[in-house]
């Protein structure tokens, strides 16, 4: 279906290089750019209340302030989703070439699991204010565990959905066709495959749990937490195979990751007391950010990359 293969072309990009994964990064990077616009428009025309379903903001400046934090928030708390993704292929021997296609499926459930979630979110907020005083410690929690979680293990046999799944259907250790379930003797089973979906489903439930209400520190306005959440994850995933084979070079990420947390996690508790401008939010969280991948760029001596994903071809 040549629809279908523009599609998956489109939202995860071809295998053959790091080319282009890249020019669909730009590609990606640019469309979310060119909607800043579109919501500059909606809601200059003060048509945000009727379009969101949320409280209108007083202008088009605002909420493309607002859009664009949530964005650069959105991604950079992903990029840890990315080494957990690489890690899972690892683990169930799946090929550069089989990758592409996981992608695939796992962004569009992303899609469905983020707006169920931030819809869900932001119906509580609504109706209990007090929510955003547990959002706020959640992130706080999400902090320390990461500051404190030890990335060296990784064992997908722990995680519930796989043991549930293992229980109600039995399972090949064949990954040769690619396919999600395949038919042994008489009788369906699951592949590595479909093991790999879901528990790339649901390690994104787990990153989101951190990741959606930090957004929601920004703006608790539906339409641009759903929207920045999309544009950015839809970045994160067109360049994994770029990202992939660079993320142990980012050593100290995690704790700029884990100030990120904090900050926000602490903004979320004392909304009501303190106002930060999203100017300055915006910077401070680009600093940090920026500082973590500086001070990973410094060469130490006798400190290798300790595990490195498929490998991916420049051509």
């Amino acid at each position: 279906n040549p629809r279908r293969r523009l599609l998956d072309r489109c939202l995860v990009p071809d295998r053959h290089g790091t080319r282009d994964a890249v020019f669909w990064t730009v590609v990606w990077f640019l469309t979310a750019m060119a909607f800043l616009g579109v919501v500059f428009v909606l809601y200059e025309a003060a048509a945000s209340a009727a379009l969101t379903g949320g409280p209108a903001i007083a202008d088009g400046r605002e909420a493309t302030a607002l859009f664009f934090t949530g964005y650069i928030l959105e991604k950079s708390l992903s990029v840890d989703n990315l080494f957990v993704i690489a890690m899972i292929f690892s683990y169930f021997s799946i090929p550069l070439e089989r990758q592409h296609r996981l992608l695939f499926w796992g962004l569009l459930g992303a899609i469905v699991l983020r707006g169920a979630m931030i819809a869900a979110g932001a119906a509580l907020i609504l109706l209990f204010d007090w929510v955003v005083y547990i959002f706020g410690a959640l992130l706080l929690v999400s902090a320390y565990k990461m500051l404190n979680s030890d990335e060296g293990r990784f064992d997908p046999e722990s995680n519930w959905v796989v043991r549930g799944l293992r229980r109600v259907m039995p399972v090949s250790s064949d990954n040769s066709d690619g396919r999600f379930f395949r038919k042994e003797s008489g009788r369906i089973v699951a592949t590595p495959m479909l093991l790999a979906l879901v528990l790339i489903e649901t390690t994104d439930v787990l990153f989101a749990i951190d990741s959606v209400p930090a957004v929601f520190v920004v703006t608790r306005d539906p339409f641009l937490v759903f929207t920045s959440n999309i544009f950015a994850i839809l970045g994160l995933r067109s360049m994994y195979f770029v990202l992939a084979v660079m993320l142990n070079k980012f050593h100290h990420l995690k704790i700029s990751l884990v100030f990120v947390l904090a900050l926000v996690g602490g903004k979320m508790l004392l909304s009501h007391y303190i106002w930060i401008p999203q100017p300055i939010m915006l910077t401070v969280i680009g600093l940090v950010l920026a500082a973590g991948v500086a001070a990973s760029l410094v060469p130490v001596r006798g400190k290798g990359d300790q595990v490195a994903p498929a490998s991916v071809d420049d051509g």
